[in-house]
């Protein structure tokens, strides 16, 4: 469900130029519903109970911070001691450790969408960048894949579960993704940038289907059988790259495409 927007954002950046700003917001801002998703299925299906004053005052604190960034608030010690009371929350609230961190990870996509103002939370992640994009998040993903290429992968590819996740990242995903998008463009609800095609949208709806880390994360809560397991992280291994260079591929060659296409 959820969109690794690391790996995703970091195809985009390849691309340079040839990925207009619109595109990139696009991509961040459906990236953050699945998120909201993937915190969702997680918080409702494995978590055994909940703290509800803690949660409440999680979410509580969570709204406080959107009223101080609106109010013009940029002392960044505050957002910090806030974000830290917020962290404690949910963790004690009884909430899988995942979403504790998830949340955070969507309010800085969040933050990192408005390109208006220049907030703390920016500010941090500035700084943290380098240390994240190149350091931290490789040695999670490489960690947390974990997909043995043994003698029992190849059996793993014919099996159900590796067929099902290979088609629903990389084929069911991104049709739902332009299907909706079209929908709204074409209902009034939203419009199309003039600086991006259809074309482009999908190829970023493609690099929806890189679902990396949190996929992988999920596999580990879902299945106890080791063979269902190794299944399910080669499929997504599989499907995350499928997804990526197709997007990629299309984005990139989109003006061609568009040419043949007229």
């Amino acid at each position: 469900m959820s969109t690794d927007i690391a790996f995703s954002l970091g195809v985009l950046a390849l691309l340079g130029t040839r990925a207009p700003l619109s595109l990139k917001v696009f991509l961040t801002a459906f990236a953050i519903v699945d998120d909201i998703g993937a915190i969702t299925v997680i918080a409702i299906f494995f978590t055994e109970t909940i703290n509800w004053v803690n949660l409440g005052v999680g979410v509580g604190l969570l709204f406080l911070l959107v009223a101080l960034n609106v109010s013009g608030v940029r002392n960044t010690l505050v957002y910090f001691l806030v974000s830290v009371v917020i962290w404690v929350s949910f963790f004690e609230s009884g909430i899988h450790a995942t979403v504790s961190e998830t949340q955070r990870g969507v309010l800085e996509e969040l933050e990192d969408a408005s390109k208006e103002v220049e907030s703390p939370l920016q500010r941090l992640e500035h700084v943290l960048h380098p240390w994240v994009a190149f350091a931290i998040m490789p040695v999670f993903a490489l960690s947390n894949a974990g997909v043995s290429l043994g003698e029992g992968a190849a059996g793993a590819l014919a099996s159900p579960v590796t067929v099902g996740i290979i088609v629903g990242l990389v084929i069911g995903k991104p049709i739902g993704i332009i299907l909706f998008a079209w929908i709204a463009v074409k209902t009034g609800i939203a419009s199309l940038p003039r600086d991006i095609s259809w074309v482009q949208i999908a190829g970023a709806a493609l690099l929806g289907g890189v679902g990396f880390t949190m996929a992988i994360f999920v596999t580990g809560l879902a299945f106890t059988d080791e063979a269902l397991v190794l299944q399910s992280k080669l499929a997504i291994l599989i499907a995350s790259l499928a997804a990526g260079a197709l997007g990629y591929l299309l984005i990139r060659y989109s003006r061609d495409i568009e040419s043949r296409l007229e």
